[in-house]
């Protein structure tokens, strides 16, 4: 049975929707609730949905976008089920796989998901209703944009979410894709008069030069709308250096050059795969002034010049690994191996090292069974319970503390098992080659721990006869100090008062 709508309690929010998908919401959002953070409030950010295939793993048991875990960690909170009640995980082009309230709750192609979507507002308003309970102020994020009124009809992320929680909308606009006026002004003139009246104000962001140029701008917008600007935000360079929800987000990141890395950065080579999940591993190694990281694109070769080929996590490895094959990177791995080259498969990339792969339920499409890469003697069975925790331990080789999350649904077994990559709580988890050139791991989040990560690229420099400068990033540290940038940053050019009138405080 859905939960019955509740009442909601009294706490000041307001919701930050787009005029256009990848406008800078999720940004803008982690960089509000850290500035009401620093001012002494209980901040919560809530997205009611989202759709990314990167997601976090909260301390109450289930999965989040990493944008809201983002948010939250700027919030100096734990990340909460919560506060991203529905999340979509595209699974194949038409079709994802539904998490409620952090919990798999099946998978569905697109056209059936628009008729059915309405039927979660009662667990997103519950949510909703929880997170508000224990802030003093909620900042809520909305989905692509509210322009898309073909899909207004059942709406649970942007305006039939604000409508039915009464809270009230700041619209951005991304004056960097150009447009900016005409987007924000046709906005308002697809939506109708209901929802209208819930937008109070907007935002400029990302502007590059001498914002007073663009006070005509405002001007006419205000005069189209009715809307108040809030002002204009200027380009903020260090966002980059955020966790990245999209992997395009992230491809701003790669191709270090060799005048910051030295000439003798460690090259890191990640294959892009078509469903490629749970990539916050590549953030704190694209941090790293010594590593070269390069994500390889659909038709492209694996560099012959790699020292560690990275494969990532997928949300269908079955039809990844096939993928894989397609562009003949198999045909580059095994090479790269032959050339003495490092292998480490995180989640879904370890389940395509091993000897097999098989899906007897067809939990990620037809059932079947695959061959796998073989560099690893292990195989996996996908099953039908989806491994959640957030896990500690030890990293077996190098005896340094991690910290991390498992998020699958299989089993992996086999003798290279006995070679465990980390002890967590009493358990070995992972598998590696006899040489140990070979790796593969469930547990995401590894490369964030300094240690960890030090200890590893100093191994891998070792074997690649090459010498860099270690244990120099503090990644934790580095992004808590970008939240309290932008914050800052936010301040200076954003009337943070009319934001906290508006959401009635």
């Amino acid at each position: 049975m859905p939960p019955t709508t509740p009442a909601f309690p009294t706490t000041p929010a307001f919701m930050v929707q787009g005029a256009g998908s990848n406008v800078g919401k999720s940004v803008l959002v982690a960089g509000l609730c850290r500035y009401f953070a620093n001012q002494g409030l209980a901040v919560r950010p809530f997205k009611p949905q989202n759709m990314s295939n990167n997601a976090a793993v909260t301390a109450d048991g289930g999965e989040i976008g990493r944008a809201q875990a983002m948010q939250a960690l700027a919030c100096r909170v734990p990340g909460s089920v919560h506060m991203n009640p529905v999340l979509l995980k595209p699974e194949s082009e038409t079709g994802s796989q539904i998490i409620v309230q952090g919990q798999r709750f099946g998978s569905m192609r697109a056209r059936a998901y628009g008729s059915h979507k309405a039927t979660l507002m009662p667990h997103v308003l519950e949510s909703f209703a929880k997170v508000s309970g224990d802030a003093d102020l909620v900042i809520v994020e909305g989905a692509g944009s509210p322009a898309e009124v073909n899909l207004r009809a059942g709406d649970i992320a942007n305006m039939g979410f604000a409508l039915a929680a009464g809270v009230p909308v700041v619209m951005v606009g991304d004056i960097d894709r150009g447009g900016v006026i005409a987007s924000l002004v046709g906005t308002d003139s697809v939506l109708d008069e209901q929802d209208k009246s819930l937008i109070k104000s907007f935002i400029i962001n990302k502007f590059r030069g001498d914002t007073s140029l663009f006070s005509e701008g405002i001007k006419i917008i205000e005069q189209a709308t009715g809307w108040t600007g809030i002002g204009i935000l200027p380009w903020f360079a260090d966002a980059r250096f955020l966790p990245a929800e999209d992997i395009l987000d992230l491809s701003g990141k790669t191709g270090h050059t060799d005048t910051q890395g030295g000439t003798d950065a460690l090259h890191v080579a990640v294959p892009v795969l078509r469903r490629i999940a749970n990539f916050d591993d590549l953030d704190p190694l694209s941090a790293e002034p010594g590593v070269r990281l390069t994500l390889v694109a659909s038709g492209e070769a694996i560099p012959g010049d790699a020292d560690l080929i990275l494969l990532p996590g997928s949300k269908a490895t079955i039809d990844d690994l096939e993928f894989l094959r397609e562009q003949g990177w198999d045909i580059d791995i095994n090479a790269h191996v032959r050339r003495g080259g490092m292998v480490m498969g995180l989640c879904g990339g370890y389940q395509m090292l091993g000897t097999g792969l098989a899906d007897p339920h067809g939990i990620e499409g037809e059932a079947r069974s695959v061959a796998g890469l073989g560099l690893l003697s292990v195989e996996t069975t996908i099953g039908e319970t989806k491994t959640l925790n957030q896990v500690t331990g030890i990293s077996k080789r190098f005896g340094t503390e991690i910290s991390g999350y498992e998020i699958h649904m299989g089993r992996t077994d086999g003798a290279d098992c006995a070679r465990a990559v980390v002890q967590i709580e009493g358990r070995s988890e992972g598998a590696s080659s006899p040489d140990g050139r070979i790796i593969g791991s469930y547990v995401h989040g590894i490369f964030a721990d300094n240690g960890f990560r030090t200890a590893f690229l100093a191994d891998l420099a070792a074997r690649r006869n090459k010498s860099i400068e270690l244990g120099m990033i503090d990644f934790a540290g580095n992004v808590d100090a970008i939240l309290d940038q932008l914050a800052s940053h936010m301040a200076r050019h954003l009337d943070m008062d009319a934001l906290a009138e508006l959401a009635g405080l």
